[in-house]
């Protein structure tokens, strides 16, 4: 006897999309191949000092109850 099918509880977070085999680049076109590149969708010669990815190091609160 085959179990039924149950549908998904209604708050559930929607399944992230993965990234498709070709990115290309926003500004230029061009097919991307670095990680940095494909995540931003802008290729290192078309970033400027905004788009930059910034990473902030630093100490934070610990979270309560931990």
């Amino acid at each position: 006897m085959a179990a039924p099918e149950q549908d998904p509880p209604a708050l559930t977070p929607p399944v992230p999309r993965l990234l498709p085999p070709t990115v290309r680049c926003r500004r230029c076109g061009r097919s991307l191949h670095d990680p940095e590149a494909r995540m931003l969708r802008l290729g290192r010669e078309c970033r400027g000092p905004a788009d930059q990815v910034q990473v902030v190091a630093g100490e934070q609160d610990a979270l309560p109850g931990l």
